[in-house]
């Protein structure tokens, strides 16, 4: 696996992490004081896009990963859960790394 996969997802990971937050601050402020309404709505807008460049990445790493649907299906929906896919992002990281081709080795002990 290519480590552009890990890396593609990695950024929407958080992107969409980041994106989320931004969108459940402008609701409170939308819903809870009455203001903000068209910001709320353009976040929403670009979050919904970010979200499904977010599932196309994930999807992709998940095939070449080898995930079965249950894993698969948990890691797309982080992304809809504030602060998930930051945790989410890390677990897969750690797990993905020692399968991205053009890892550098681990040094050699003297």
């Amino acid at each position: 696996m290519k480590k552009s996969v890990l890396t593609r997802y990695r950024v929407m990971a958080y992107v969409t992490a980041v994106m989320l937050l931004v969108l459940c601050t402008c609701m409170v402020f939308k819903y809870g004081f009455g203001m903000g309404a068209d910001i709320t709505f353009v976040v929403s807008q670009i979050h919904g896009i970010l979200y499904i460049i977010y599932l196309v990445f994930a999807f992709d790493l998940g095939s070449k990963a080898k995930w079965d649907f249950g894993k698969l299906l948990w890691i797309l929906l982080s992304g809809t859960i504030p602060t998930a896919a930051f945790f989410v992002e890390r677990k897969v990281s750690r797990e993905v790394e020692p399968l991205v081709g053009g890892a550098a080795p681990a040094p050699a002990e003297a």
